[in-house]
C-alpha cells in the first residue's frame, strides 16, 4: 500500500467538516457513556466531531495516494447496532483512526486514548497486528487542519 513516513498536513474541505458536524449533532443523543463517567453532552458531541475530522483527514491522505478507501461511516446506529468495526478500509485493510485536539496535546501531552474498562474494551487492544492511524486536529489554528501520522500497528 502506498504509505508515507512523515506526518502529512491536511486542510479539510468544508464538505468534510459539514459531514462531521451533522454526524456529531445526530449521534450525541444515541450514546451512553455513563460507564466511563462521561455525561456532558457537549463533550460527547465534540469527541464525535473530532474523531470524524480525523477519519476524513486519513481518507484524504490515502486517496491522494490512489488508494481505495471505504469510509468514514456516517450511519447512526442504535443500541446493539453500534460496533467496534474499523473506522476505514484502505485497500481492503482495516484501519482504526484515533484523533486528538492540539489544545489537549498542549495541556496533557500528545497521546491517544483507547477504551479499556470492565464495561467497554476496544477489541483492537487484543489485536497487536491491527493497524491504526493517529491524527492531531490543529484546533489552535484557523480552519480545519489535521496532521496525519503514518500507519502503525497496535503493538508499536
Amino acid at each position: 500500500m502506498p504509505t508515507f513516513s512523515e506526518p502529512q498536513l491536511v486542510q479539510l474541505p468544508l464538505e468534510a467538516v459539514t459531514r462531521a458536524t451533522a454526524f456529531a449533532d445526530a449521534v450525541t443523543s444515541t450514546v451512553n457513556y455513563r460507564d466511563s463517567n462521561q455525561i456532558i453532552k457537549k463533550k460527547i458531541r465534540d469527541d464525535h466531531f473530532v474523531s470524524k475530522l480525523g477519519e476524513e483527514a486519513v481518507r484524504f491522505v490515502f486517496e491522494q495516494r490512489d488508494c481505495a478507501v471505504e469510509g468514514p461511516d456516517y450511519t447512526i446506529y442504535s443500541g446493539k447496532g453500534k460496533s467496534w468495526d474499523a473506522d476505514l478500509r484502505i485497500n481492503a485493510l482495516d484501519v482504526a483512526v484515533k484523533t486528538q485536539r492540539r489544545s489537549a496535546a498542549k495541556r496533557y501531552g500528545l497521546s491517544w486514548t483507547f477504551q479499556d474498562s470492565p464495561e467497554r474494551r476496544d477489541p483492537i487492544l487484543d489485536m497487536p497486528e491491527a493497524w491504526v492511524c493517529l491524527v492531531v486536529y490543529e484546533d489552535l489554528k484557523e480552519g480545519h487542519e489535521c496532521l496525519v501520522y503514518p500507519l502503525r500497528k497496535i503493538k508499536q
